[in-house]
This record gives C-alpha cells, structure tokens and sequence, in this order.
C-alpha cells in the first residue's frame, strides 16, 4: 500500500488570512483539498497524511477530523523555533516532520494543487512495481498563472530519468521567451512518488543544511533541491512521466474563479 501526503503547513497572505485549501472550486461546492483527495482516492491508499503548521492545524482536524472517505487521516505538525527563525526550515523540513509516520512507499504533493485523477495512478502504480522514485513532468506553459510570476523547477531529463531539477525564478507568461525557456518543457508541480529509504537521505540532507544554516532566519531546505542533489549524488534514481493531465492551482486570488470555471466544464 500507498501513503498519501499532502502539505498543507502553509497559509497563502493574499488570500486575507483565509486558508486557499478551502476555497469551494468543485462544481459540487468541494473545497481545492477535496477536489484533489478525490482524484487520488481511486488509486488506493493506506492512509492519507496532512502536514500542517500553526495557522493551519487546527482548520484541518476540525474539517477532516481522522477520516475521510473510509481512509485513515493522520496528522503531522512541522514547528519551528520562532526566536531563532522567522518561519518553518521549507519543505524538507515539512515532510521530514512526518518521518515517524512514513512506513510505506508515499505519495508527496501540494494540498493547494489538482493534479489529474491519472497522476496519482501512475504514480502509484510505479511505487508497486519498482524500488526507484518517481515524479510527473508538466509542461511550462501549462503551469503559468494568466498574470502574475512564479518559481517553477525546470528539469533536465535522459532516458526517461531526472538529471537535474533546476529552480527558475520569476517565470511569468510575459517573460518566458526572455528566459530563452521552451514552454514546453517539463516542470516540476511538487509531486513525488518516494520510498522511505529516500525520505531517510533527505532526512540527512536537512540536518545538514540546519547544522551549515544554524544562524539563518529565513534561509529554507526546499524538497525540489534536495531531490536534485541526491539524485546528482547518485543516492537516488527518479524516473519521469509525462503527464497528460492539466495541472490546475490557485497562484493568485483571480485564479480561483479560472479554477472553478474550468473544473465546472469538466464535470
């Protein structure tokens, strides 16, 4: 079996304090979380993990309590120090916070994202069938919002394996071109299908960048680089597929209306 995580630590500031998670996009009232859960549950997962944070935790076991649909819901809390930080060590830090929790091969991706009912099949089904990673490429153009810049891990693939996951800062719709960046490059959405063995060396990594970065206060361990360099460390080997899905997320507040219209069509 399969566990599913999903990160949901963060509270996105341009939403007035409200938690975009819960945004009611489906054509059925479901919120972003639910709609996405949905996609997932068909692919048969042993429980399914909400990492949360301070702003969120309290949200998410009122709304979801300890099961959902017939599937087990646990819960993971990533802390920090807020005399010595100004906010949580990033995602390595959020998922490691689930360490003790992580007994099966898992499913780690954004809870603020819709990734295609078919995403998490493939994923999961890759889990099942090889001891090597995994993760899904979506192209570029694809993944912009209509207005507005984004980050976005860009990858670097031979053979059907990930050679590098570089971060691109700054991508907007305007500006790709400028960048010299093929809009229809594969990027990466934040989605892994990962072994607890791998969640043992990113483990390490994280420790490591606490131990060099003891005295930053903003400086974050983020999962896409880390993966990157364990996969250049050769500790890791993650296989790509391409998606046929779109990926759907609400990057600015004027998103969640596109969302909404979009998923409307669908059903």
């Amino acid at each position: 079996m399969t566990i599913l995580i999903y990160m949901t630590a963060g509270l996105s500031s341009r939403f007035g304090g409200m938690i975009k998670q819960f945004a009611e996009i489906g054509p059925n009232e479901e919120t972003l979380i639910e709609y996405s859960m949905n996609q997932a549950i068909p692919a048969n997962f042993s429980k399914i993990i909400f990492i949360v944070g301070d702003l969120t935790e309290f949200a998410f076991r009122e709304k979801f309590g300890n099961l959902y649909r017939g599937i087990k819901i646990e819960y993971a809390k990533q802390e920090f120090d807020k005399k010595l930080r100004d906010k949580p060590w990033g995602t390595v830090d959020a998922l490691c916070s689930a360490i003790h929790l992580i007994n099966e091969p898992c499913i780690v991706c954004n809870g603020d994202d819709i990734y295609g009912k078919s995403s998490f099949k493939i994923l999961n089904d890759h889990l099942k069938n090889y001891n090597e990673d995994a993760t899904l490429g979506y192209k570029l153009i694809e993944t912009l919002p209509e207005k507005g810049m984004v980050n976005r891990g860009i990858f670097k693939i031979e053979n059907n394996y990930v050679k590098i996951l570089e971060e691109i800062f700054n991508i907007s719709k305007e500006n790709y071109k400028e960048k010299s960046i093929n809009p229809k490059t594969f990027c990466s959405m934040n989605i892994f299908a990962l072994h607890p063995k791998s969640i043992k060396e990113l483990k390490n990594k994280l420790d490591n960048f606490k131990q060099k970065n003891y005295n930053e206060r903003k400086l974050e361990c983020l999962l896409p680089n880390e993966i990157s360099n364990l996969i250049k460390e050769k500790k890791i080997k993650m296989r790509i597929y391409n998606s046929n899905e779109s990926w759907l997320g609400i990057t600015n507040p004027e998103d969640e209306i596109i969302v909404r219209e979009r998923l409307k069509n669908k059903s």
